[in-house]
């Protein structure tokens, strides 16, 4: 059951519109439950009010309403996305978004039917992870140089998105306290609030001792804190404040430049690097599962097609008897 919407406390970041209609006030209930009751990101909850808002938007428009509105209306509204020219991945994604929020209102009461469970959705193909090789990635760690403060830090970054394959979101969220140099263990928290413990290699662990030195860390740390969350925070920015989301993003994007790699680098491209070359050297596809924090294993088998791809090319390039 769910909780009464009233026992919910606003969020300031999840207000539509000041003048809201009973529209807006539906999206803002099904934003407050997806976050409280099922623990989405701020990331998940700023996409699916960016779908809803379009949506909202759309009915507005063509005078309907979100209680009365039916299947050949959402038909409508599919079509206009199509001929509005969005890509196939961002129709489908909206009319996620859309359905969800049939279903909320229809467990809600707030009408009766979900008018989007029959629609099929359209078809988008599952790519394969873009990751760099094993060369490359060597070539990117070694391109930050120095023994400053900020080297540290980055070197420390890098190696750490490499080393666990943590999501960036997850690795500026890390605390001092989820460290724990004794067994060489990091504790992340995932999505969907899931914890998680991974272990940290020799390369990772000695990066992250060298960033939590006087001279790496102690650097960055101001002489009074702006708030308690900075102090704990195990990635710091120059002013002393917890290291951002685009912080982190910076940073790889910063060497990635540096070693020639561009626009094929992010810090995702370092979580599909750490789950394909486990594979290529043998992993159980289930450890990497749980490294990578995937709810599916479905998720991680992606990683296998990568992986298997790399074996046909070495045994064309390598075997006697496939050897063109």
């Amino acid at each position: 059951m769910l909780k009464p919407l009233s026992a919910y406390h606003w969020p300031c970041n999840i207000s539509m519109e000041d003048n809201s209609s009973i529209e807006d006030s539906a999206v803002r209930d099904f934003l407050l439950w997806l976050r409280v009751e099922k623990g989405r990101a701020d990331s998940t909850i700023e996409s699916y009010k960016r779908d809803l808002k379009k949506f909202l938007e759309w009915v507005t428009q063509n005078n309907l309403s979100m209680k009365t509105l039916g299947g050949n209306d959402v038909i409508r509204f599919l079509r206009d996305l199509q001929e509005m020219g969005y890509s196939e991945s961002t129709i489908t994604r909206t009319m996620v978004s859309v359905r969800s929020l049939y279903m909320f209102m229809d467990i809600e009461g707030l009408r009766t039917g979900n008018p989007t469970k029959s629609i099929e959705l359209p078809r988008v193909p599952k790519g394969l992870p873009k990751a760099i090789s094993e060369d490359a990635v060597n070539e990117l760690l070694s391109a930050i140089e120095g023994d400053d403060s900020v080297a540290r830090r980055d070197r420390a970054i890098l190696e750490v998105l490499y080393g666990t394959g943590a999501r960036i979101t997850e690795l500026v969220n890390l605390s001092l306290g989820d460290i724990d140099q004794t067994e060489n263990l990091l504790k992340v928290l995932g999505k969907g609030n899931k914890e998680r413990i991974v272990p940290l290699g020799r390369f990772a662990m000695k990066a992250l001792k060298d960033w939590l030195a006087p001279a790496g860390r102690g650097c960055f740390e101001p002489e009074i804190w702006k708030s308690r969350d900075d102090s704990e925070a195990l990635f710091l920015n120059r002013r002393g404040g917890r290291l951002t989301r685009q912080g982190g993003w910076g940073v790889v994007k910063k060497y990635g430049a540096k070693v020639g790699l561009g626009s094929s680098l992010s810090p995702h491209t370092l979580r599909h690097c750490c789950a394909t070359h486990m594979l290529e050297h043998g992993a159980d596809i289930r450890t990497v599962q749980e490294l990578l924090g995937h709810a599916s294993i479905t998720t991680t088998q992606i990683y296998t097609k990568v992986s298997r791809d790399k074996l046909i090319e070495t045994y064309r390039s390598a075997h006697p008897r496939a050897l063109l």
